[in-house]
Formats: C-alpha cells, sequence, structure tokens
C-alpha cells in the first residue's frame, strides 16, 4: 500500500518518494518493520497466550528437563504470520502475482497450523491433525501435483 502512496508522491515531486521504487529499499523496510513488529507485539502475544492458559500439555515420560515445557504457549505462529503478512501488505507491490501467491500460501498455511494447535489444546488431543486431514487441507489450498508430484 505505501508503494502505491510513495508512486503518487513521487509523480507530485515529492523528494525522496522515488525510493520506494526500489525493490531493495522496500526489502530492507520490510525487514525493519517486521523485526520491529514481531519484538514489539511477541511479548504481548506470548503473555495473552499464557493468561488464558493456551499451553502445551506435556505426558510424563520421565526425561529430564521435560516438565519445563509445561504451560509453554503454543499458537506463537501468530506472531510469525502477523510479521511476514503486515509489512508484505506495506511495502510490497501488491499486483505482482507472486505477492499475492506468498500471501495466499502464507496465510492457507498458517490456518492449518492454527487448526492442528487449536485441537492439541482446546480438544486435549495430543496428536493433533492426524490421518488424511491435514494432507486433505493442504491439497485443497496449494493444489494437489498429480500423481507424479511437481513437474520437474
Amino acid at each position: 500500500m505505501l508503494y502505491y502512496l510513495f508512486n503518487y508522491l513521487d509523480q507530485l515531486d515529492f523528494p525522496g518518494a522515488g525510493m520506494f521504487k526500489y525493490v531493495s529499499f522496500r526489502s530492507a523496510q520490510a525487514l525493519i518493520l517486521s523485526l520491529f513488529i514481531s519484538t514489539a507485539i511477541g511479548r504481548r502475544i506470548i503473555d495473552k497466550l499464557q493468561m488464558l492458559q493456551i499451553g502445551e500439555t506435556v505426558r510424563n515420560l520421565g526425561l529430564e528437563g521435560q516438565m519445563s515445557k509445561k504451560g509453554t504457549p503454543t499458537m506463537g505462529g501468530i506472531i510469525i504470520i502477523i510479521a511476514i503478512v503486515v509489512p508484505t501488505l506495506l511495502c510490497a507491490k501488491l499486483t505482482n502475482i507472486y505477492v499475492i501467491l506468498m500471501l495466499v500460501t502464507t496465510i492457507w498455511l498458517g490456518a492449518l497450523g492454527f487448526a492442528d494447535d487449536y485441537i492439541k489444546v482446546f480438544r486435549k488431543n495430543k496428536e493433533g491433525m492426524h490421518d488424511r486431514r491435514p494432507g486433505a487441507f493442504y491439497e485443497s489450498g496449494c493444489g494437489d501435483q498429480g500423481e507424479y508430484g511437481s513437474a520437474a
């Protein structure tokens, strides 16, 4: 979105607006923005997940240090998804098909991870998504590549 704003400002001869045309500049901006987002909201999300007691349940197998993982928040992938999607929406050229494909795939597989964590935490099923459900979920979003896999 910022790409289009700065493109408009460049047409008005706004000083420095032309920098946003360069992929290297937008990439650096997205990197800095994603680091800031993950640092700023990461701790808050982890604290909120701990407060809601959305954590890992651990079976006691008698292993050393195993019980220290008890209560570790799951669903931390939310931080990663936000740190990828927000800078991409702000800094990328949204008409690029590869950007659209990356956003759709990231959100789709993030939903798969969320569904798996949801089953593990709220339904208390340690296996999460099993059998053919993850494969069917993945293939419906990313496409089935047929009997022989990807075309090489």
